[in-house]
C-alpha cells in the first residue's frame, strides 16, 4: 500500500490513496478546521474497518439490517504530550429484523479475527465494544486477537 500527503496551505493537507483523496486540517487556532485531523481519521479507520466486516458477515448470514451505525468514542491520554489514544469504545447500533446471536457473532469475529485496524490498534490500547439491537444491548466485549495463530520467522 502506498499513500501520499501533499501540503496545500496553512495546516491543510491532501492525502491520496490510489485515486482517492481525503483532506486533513488542524483545529483552530493552529488550523482552520476545514477537514478531519489525522487522529480523527485513525478513529474513522477503526470504525470503517469493523463496520465493513460486520455488514459483510450480516449479508453472508442473510441478516440485512434496516439501519447500521458504529459510534467510536476515543479516550485520549491526559498526561502530557503527545496526546495518544488510551482506549476506545465501539458502539454498534443496529435496527431491523436481525438475529441477536448472528449480530453478536459478526461483531465478535470482526473484533477477534478480521478487522486489521482493530488488530493493530488493540496492541496499543484496549478496544471495548457494545452491540445495541433495536435499542437493546445484546452483546459486549473487547477486541482480542491473541488467539490468532502466530507464525514464526
Amino acid at each position: 500500500m502506498k499513500t501520499a500527503i501533499v501540503w496545500k496551505e496553512g495546516m491543510e493537507f491532501d492525502g491520496t490513496a490510489g485515486a482517492h483523496h481525503v483532506g486533513m486540517d488542524a483545529k483552530s487556532p493552529i488550523g482552520k478546521d476545514r477537514a478531519a485531523t489525522p487522529k480523527e481519521l485513525v478513529a474513522l479507520g477503526l470504525g470503517g474497518c469493523t463496520a465493513m466486516d460486520v455488514i459483510a458477515l450480516l449479508k453472508k448470514y442473510k441478516q440485512p439490517p434496516k439501519s447500521f451505525a458504529v459510534q467510536i468514542d476515543i479516550k485520549p491520554s491526559t498526561d502530557g504530550h503527545p496526546v495518544v489514544f488510551d482506549g476506545a469504545e465501539l458502539v454498534f447500533h443496529v435496527e431491523g429484523d436481525v438475529e441477536p446471536a448472528k449480530l453478536a457473532e459478526a461483531v465478535w469475529l470482526s473484533q477477534s479475527k478480521f478487522c486489521g485496524v482493530s488488530a493493530m490498534l488493540s496492541k496499543a490500547f484496549p478496544i471495548e465494544y457494545r452491540v445495541i439491537l433495536n435499542g437493546e444491548e445484546v452483546a459486549t466485549g473487547m477486541a482480542d486477537f491473541s488467539t490468532q495463530k502466530k507464525e514464526s520467522v
